[in-house]
């Protein structure tokens, strides 16, 4: 027989360097989970993505166990990471503070695919420069559906 949800939590720690400090510990220890048992199954997980933050879902069952699902980057750090830079705009509708191309949206795009709702990368293209948009970048180029 399945086990019992009794809930869900949502986290954003670097890939292979979680740890029992803040934000890790207290959120998993109110909810009375085993948090070194957690931080060496997300370590061993995410070796491969070190320094990558990356969000995390963890099903929380009745029994005090739990599963947990590791999301790609989000868009918005992948895109700072494109445009090499450290913060969005304050004010992007105003003071833009870079610009990516049409392959980089694109790349993010097939990257960040399985967590989007989109079905075609030109949808996920436009989700993605959107994002950069009201980050204060701009997208250089002509888009490929135009052409």
């Amino acid at each position: 027989m399945a086990k019992e949800i009794s809930g869900y939590l949502k986290l954003q720690v670097k890939g292979g360097q979680a740890n029992p400090s803040p934000p890790v510990g207290p959120a998993l220890g109110s909810k009375g989970l085993n948090i070194m048992e957690f931080c060496k199954q997300y370590n061993a997980r995410t070796q491969d993505k070190m320094g990558q933050v990356l969000p995390v879902l963890v099903t929380i069952y009745s029994d005090k166990s739990f599963d947990f699902v590791v999301k790609t980057p989000p868009a918005a750090v992948m895109l700072l990471e494109a445009a090499k830079l450290k913060s969005g705009s304050s004010e992007p509708n105003r003071k833009k503070v870079g610009s990516v191309s049409w392959d980089q949206v694109k790349e993010i795009a097939e990257v960040k695919m399985p967590d989007l709702n989109a079905f075609k990368v030109d949808s996920a293209m436009k989700m993605i420069a959107g994002t950069a948009r009201s980050m204060g970048l701009t997208v250089s180029g002509k888009a490929p559906w135009e052409e």
